[in-house]
């Protein structure tokens, strides 16, 4: 992209910060520019976060009726989904998935539990009271 084509559509999404991209001087040099948003960049983004909020809310109807555990619920809240939170944990996804079914995530240990606190910003208290209800 050239330095005069960097977008500068004001995004939302963005919230008045600013995305570091790079471009090309007139002479072909790559510099970085600043750029306040793109308009199709900001739709994507909008639509990707309305769909983790439409799963989460799915999942939260799930575990309140006991029909999987918290921990979908709180991937989708955290705006993860089975990969990042595969990632993040160090955990197989098929273990993952695993968790989300309610008897097993019951049988999670401290240490597993350490794993999806820290990768979901929840207390481990809270993780574990959970496990109790």
């Amino acid at each position: 992209m050239k330095l005069d084509e960097v977008p500068q559509d004001a995004s939302p999404t963005y919230a008045g910060h600013k995305k570091l991209l790079y471009a090309t001087t007139a002479d072909g040099e790559y510099c970085t520019a600043q750029s306040s948003g793109w308009e199709a960049e900001a739709f994507a983004t909008e639509l990707a976060v309305a769909e983790l909020q439409q799963l989460a809310e799915q999942a939260y109807q799930r575990w309140s009726n006991d029909l999987a555990s918290p921990l979908l619920f709180l991937m989708y809240q955290a705006r993860l989904d089975e990969t990042g939170l595969s990632q993040i944990t160090g955990l197989w996804r098929w273990r993952i998935r695993r968790h989300f079914q309610l008897q097993h995530y019951r049988k999670l240990s401290v240490r597993i539990l350490q794993r999806y606190s820290a990768a979901l910003y929840v207390s481990l208290a809270q993780l574990q009271a959970y496990q109790q209800e």
